[in-house]
């Protein structure tokens, strides 16, 4: 049976998100560890929908023998020789010399996955630049996006993480379309208290916001139902840009995230593609449990920002 609260409406990939990724160049993905059918398959999805060129990485041994389970002929395929561990260093060394363009979890955990990208040592982030991931999530039936960020990556994000993701949310939402993004910093409620410190701490994100991001509209504490919810905000005689029409909610932790994520997608069917900012290419963290259409929006996204780096890339040497 059925849970009540889980919607039976399957997730539609926004054609809108795929419009706008079709006139990209299409990215070199490196798989890693992508010996598992699961995540080969993934992969082939998206090269059949013209979202990417793969690279595959890890034991080439059970790569093949993946690969003959879903009976794909991948002899044409770059295949790098990289087991275990040794697969996410091989990709930030590949990406790190412009061989790759975006950077796929396969079948690793996503601890072992970032362990082989995130440090200094591989190369991949600029002195001081911090990531962060962020979730383009839309409903069947209705191309506006809704950007959430972080649900995967920064388990308890500091003020500057959460500077740095909210610039990232904003700069992803200015790719698809969005002039000037609204953005919410998520909290229990609008008011800064001192029993609540990232209430706080929200309120000194959006005054840095006011210079530092002049782009967009930044309101913070603020709670969830006035961040979406223009008549809760009347009600509570809440005024601001963002009141019941945020394009951007920045939550506090990564429960509050992934918590608000999931209840989307798997209590309202929603489509939510992620990706992964801020290092020289984007990282595609895809989860077994996602099915076509959010593999797709993610690489959707992972073209959107990729092509971005790139373009961006001369100017910051």
């Amino acid at each position: 049976m059925t849970h009540p609260f889980l919607s039976p409406t399957p997730p539609e990939t926004p054609g809108a998100l795929l419009a706008r990724a079709r006139d990209l160049p299409v990215p070199r993905v490196a798989l890693v560890n992508a010996g598992s059918a699961t995540a080969l398959a993934g992969l082939r999805e998206m090269a059949a929908a013209g979202l990417a060129t793969p690279i595959l990485i890890g034991d080439p041994a059970k790569i093949r023998d993946a690969a003959t389970q879903i009976d794909w002929d991948i002899s044409d395929l770059p295949l790098i020789d990289a087991p275990r561990e040794a697969a996410s260093v091989a990709a930030a060394e590949l990406a790190r010399d412009s061989g790759a363009d975006a950077i796929m979890k396969g079948q690793v955990h996503t601890s072992t996955f970032l362990k082989g990208l995130l440090p200094s040592r591989a190369g991949l982030r600029a002195p001081g630049a911090r990531c962060g991931h962020v979730f383009h999530i839309t409903l069947p039936g209705d191309d506006r996006p809704l950007f959430l960020t972080d649900a995967a990556l920064n388990v308890a994000p500091d003020v500057e993480t959460r500077k740095a993701c909210l610039a990232h949310a904003v700069r992803l939402a200015q790719l698809v379309g969005i002039e000037r993004p609204r953005a919410a910093m998520l909290g229990a409620t609008e008011d800064p208290i001192a029993s609540i410190p990232n209430t706080l701490e929200s309120q000194d994100i959006a005054d840095w916001a006011k210079d530092a991001l002049p782009q967009a509209d930044v309101a913070g504490p603020i709670a969830m139902d006035l961040a979406l919810s223009a008549e809760a905000a009347r009600i509570k005689g809440y005024e601001n840009p963002v009141a019941g029409a945020a394009d951007i909610m920045v939550a506090p932790a990564i429960t509050t995230g992934n918590v608000l994520f999931k209840t989307l997608a798997f209590g309202m069917g929603a489509c939510a593609g992620g990706v992964v900012m801020g290092a020289k290419v984007p990282f595609l963290l895809t989860s077994r449990a996602q099915k076509t259409p959010a593999r797709l929006a993610s690489a959707a996204l992972g073209m959107i920002v990729a092509a971005d780096a790139a373009r961006t890339a001369p100017a910051a040497q």
